[in-house]
């Protein structure tokens, strides 16, 4: 089992930046990819960006790139999503996941582990 607690959100101006952190616990930090989602009200929930299990390789959706950045800190047991310029659009509750595996995929149903998601609010 492994555990995940997201924070960070937050209320914050268009334009404004948050960092959002995931702490894992319970097994190997590193034996997981990790991936960011995110659910606006009304909307499914949406792949943001993935990491790699060594951080090596990160990936976003195009909606996000440019803006959102995804990393870990193994020694941590965390990984972060760092967003800047933000946009009333992305106003969601962020969750992080994981799997036990090499690749990062976009399915939600691919990941095993989930936080309890942390709530960014974009004013304009």
């Amino acid at each position: 089992q492994v555990q995940l607690v997201e924070s960070g959100g937050g209320l914050v101006q268009a334009g404004g930046s948050l960092r959002l952190s995931c702490a894992a616990s319970g097994r190997t930090f590193s034996n997981y990819v990790m991936g960011w989602f995110r659910q606006a009200p009304g909307k499914e929930r949406e792949f943001v960006a993935g990491i790699s299990r060594d951080g090596g390789r990160a990936y976003v959706v195009g909606s996000v790139k440019g803006r959102f950045t995804i990393s870990r800190d193994n020694a941590k047991n965390t990984a972060y999503l760092q967003m800047n310029t933000l946009k009333p659009e992305d106003t969601a509750v962020y969750y992080c996941a994981a799997r036990a595996s090499a690749y990062v995929r976009e399915n939600q149903g691919y990941y095993d582990y989930w936080g309890q998601g942390t709530q960014v609010t974009v004013s304009s």
